[in-house]
């Protein structure tokens, strides 16, 4: 893992130097207004985004077999209203797995509107989400509680979580013996050329968190004539794709939680857990044993309360609701609110189960992992002794790799000049995608320029309220400007400060959060979209 870079320098609103305009090809627009009836788009719109439409578009399963079977892919739009068209804006939440039918509305909705209205923002399920047809459910219910604890102290609970992970991958096997060989991310990068054709645009603007920024990156790779713009936040760090980046994930949640455990002591008065942020931690990890002994409310023992305060790493807009059950837990021995954080927070449904199955075919077929279960029990045992809160339940999450019954592909090398320049943003201290990946993803893509929201923790930072960020996206989709480091000899070409911790809840908010009920903000919203693990 590379050092950090030092980019502690002023870390006000921005720090930017020469600001560079990304050329507007003249074939951006051609055809596209003229052909996009390709597409049938039918009125779909939600209270939230009365706008939507929907449509689908059918896709080859085997993308050098064009003419043989075909898949089908859902797609969603919030249309352009300018007169300025800049053509499709493809948008994807992350996973892989995860559905972004209703990200189109989120990004059109939370962009400013003079940017939003020269685009079709469109979303989609990619191949086995959602409703995307075929879709991927290897095994119901597979996260149901109780589950066996993720840290195998006895061989006994080592064997039941080996056999759980082998008996998924052997059904997924048995049940999608046709679609496995073609869930990869070279086969979806590939279906979004399949879109950008139906839409009759030439070329693609393409906006991706997380796991969509390696997508991004592999589009790029593969059609970088047919990329206009491209926006990648908290990128996934290609060079690990995808078992040392999962290793390197298991060292940024323990950090997250630590750094949770710290903002717990610090509202001290509220929570009652104590001021020593070590002491916070040492009640959490004594309340993990009491669940482990006595799962609460007869359904969240270790593993599932693992689950619960693990959306914390992602967002911190979740620590004031985490941290009333953990009160609520020790203070009262109120196993009921300890239910209610997992069944908000932790519990998976059938969307989920979804999400899990393209996760597991999609990861486990990109790239060879390790064939030898010594190997993810050694490296397991070493990262759990410096990094304990998430590094077995991660290996027993990636664990079906160990089994799956498709052979691997070579991972794409995504190293490429022969982009316009893209827009990276990246927070120092983000858990699912570390900081160390932005800047290798930055170095790989020439003329790329990175945004980095300097000591955030959160995951999927713009549109997210911090207005630093949202400016340098804003300006980049509507003029094609990208920042660019003014010789400070910085990974960085740009610094914002980061978004403020949030506050424990008080009045009504409080009272939601011991019902278990209560929407979020702005940025939990995000969150959702983006899904968890990536």
């Amino acid at each position: 893992m590379t050092k950090r870079p030092g980019i502690l320098f002023a870390v006000g609103a921005t720090v930017a130097g020469l600001v560079t305009a990304v050329p507007s090809p003249a074939t951006a627009d051609n055809g596209a207004r003229h052909t996009a009836a390709e597409l049938s788009w039918t009125d779909c719109g939600t209270k939230s985004y009365p706008s939507l439409q929907c449509s689908s578009v059918s896709t080859p399963l085997d993308h050098d077999d064009p003419s043989g079977r075909q898949i089908t892919l859902a797609l969603s739009r919030i249309p352009h209203t300018a007169k300025t068209f800049q053509g499709p804006l493809l948008v994807n939440p992350g996973g892989p797995g995860g559905s972004g039918l209703s990200m189109a509305g989120f990004v059109a909705s939370s962009l400013p509107k003079s940017v939003a209205a020269q685009y079709d923002v469109i979303g989609f399920d990619p191949r086995g989400v959602g409703e995307s047809a075929p879709a991927l459910d290897c095994v119901p219910n597979y996260f149901d509680p109780l589950r066996p604890d993720s840290v195998p102290d006895s061989l006994a609970v080592e064997e039941a979580n080996r056999d759980r992970a082998r008996s998924f991958a052997q059904a997924c096997g048995e049940k999608y013996p046709d679609l496995l060989p073609y869930m990869d991310t070279v086969s979806t990068a590939k279906d979004l050329d399949v879109i950008r054709q139906a839409t009759g645009s030439q070329q693609l603007n393409y906006f991706g968190y997380s796991y969509g920024t390696y997508l991004g990156a592999v589009y790029a790779k593969l059609f970088p004539e047919r990329v206009r713009r491209l926006v990648l936040d908290s990128n996934v760090d290609p060079d690990g794709v995808w078992y040392d980046d999962n290793i390197g994930q298991n060292y940024a949640f323990d950090a997250r939680h630590k750094a949770f455990a710290a903002w717990v002591a610090k509202h001290d008065t509220t929570y009652r857990l104590g001021s020593d942020p070590a002491k916070v931690e040492d009640a959490w990890y004594a309340m993990r044993a009491a669940v482990k002994a006595h799962p609460a409310g007869g359904e969240v023992g270790a593993s599932e309360l693992e689950d619960t305060f693990l959306p914390g790493g992602y967002y911190n807009g979740y620590w004031p609701y985490l941290a009333d059950a953990f009160a609520a837990y020790v203070n009262d021995q109120d196993q009921d609110a300890l239910v209610k954080a997992y069944k908000k927070f932790g519990a998976v449904d059938a969307k989920a189960d979804n999400g899990y199955s393209v996760y597991s075919a999609v990861q486990c077929r990109d790239t060879q992992w390790p064939r030898l279960w010594n190997t993810w029990r050694n490296d397991s045992w070493k990262v759990h002794d410096k990094a304990r809160f998430y590094a077995w339940n991660n290996t027993w999450y990636n664990a079906p790799c160990v089994d799956w019954p498709v052979e691997p592909l070579d991972p794409v090398r995504v190293s490429n000049d022969s982009l316009p320049p893209a827009l990276l943003f990246q927070a120092t201290e983000d858990a699912a995608t570390p900081y160390e990946g932005g800047v290798t993803l930055h170095r790989k893509l020439r003329d790329s320029s990175l945004v980095v929201e300097q000591g955030g923790g959160n995951h999927g930072i713009t549109l997210s309220g911090n207005d630093c960020l949202d400016t340098y996206l804003a300006d980049y989709l509507d003029k094609g400007t990208v920042p660019r480091d003014a010789g400070s000899g910085a990974d960085a070409d740009a610094v914002c400060a980061k978004s403020p911790d949030p506050k424990p809840l008080t009045g009504r908010a409080a009272v939601e959060s011991a019902r278990g009920t209560g929407s979020g903000s702005r940025g939990s919203i995000l969150h959702g979209l983006l899904g968890f693990r990536g």
